[in-house]
């Protein structure tokens, strides 16, 4: 069983968002003997906690970025220890991440991306202003779950639109829609048929990996 004092100090060294101090609690965990797996997951708490700081406005953008600078050289210090013990490092699943055609806005997906690649999903950020045929051809090409993010009233039927193309080309029930946006709501996302509707970039990610636990 992890050290409880360990998950802590992990945990606060996320939320802190500091690269340095996310190493040291990385590398005294290590030296206290707990497993690179039990690392990650403290690590990915800490990250969802951090999520919901920055959507309530206590943390910023570049302290979102930076936690996650941290958490990708946690990942690199702890790959060796992960390769040498046979544990496999594969990504949950493959996201494919875009704010829709005709839509610029990109900060709340960017961090959702930031998020889910953080939880241990493989995600493909394709950006803003994503044209709807990108979007098909990453599920064709392997993505299980797509995400799409439309921040304006007019650009929201376009996540209707990549949906029905996904059922006219007999490929819906391989992926898994997941949909956000300021004016995108949970009635919105059952009326077109998504799978999943995040208010946040935190509730997204959540869903996300209970939907892959309980597969």
């Amino acid at each position: 069983m992890a050290n409880e004092n360990e998950i802590k100090a992990l945990h606060d060294a996320m939320v802190a968002y500091k690269v340095p101090g996310i190493e040291a609690a990385v590398n005294a965990a290590r030296e206290a003997g707990m497993p690179a797996n039990d690392i990650i997951n403290a690590m990915g708490d800490g990250m969802t906690e951090v999520g919901v700081l920055f959507e309530r406005g206590k943390l910023f953008l570049p302290h979102v970025l930076s936690a996650a600078a941290g958490m990708k050289k946690a990942m690199e210090i702890l790959e060796p220890e992960m390769k040498a013990s046979g544990t496999s490092t594969q990504a949950k699943a493959s996201v494919v991440m875009g704010t829709v055609e005709g839509d610029v806005h990109d900060i709340g997906k960017s961090i959702c991306s930031t998020m889910l690649q953080c939880a241990g999903f493989d995600v493909h950020d394709l950006g803003r202003d994503v044209p709807t045929p990108q979007f098909i051809n990453e599920i064709k090409g392997g993505c299980t779950f797509c995400g799409m993010s439309a921040l304006m009233t007019t650009t929201m039927t376009v996540q209707k639109t990549v949906i029905d193309i996904l059922k006219s080309e007999g490929i819906r029930d391989k992926v898994t829609i997941m949909i956000g946006g300021a004016p995108v709501t949970q009635a919105y996302a059952d009326k077109i048929g998504a799978d999943i509707y995040g208010e946040s970039a935190s509730e997204t990610t959540q869903k996300a990996k209970t939907l892959i636990s309980d597969a």
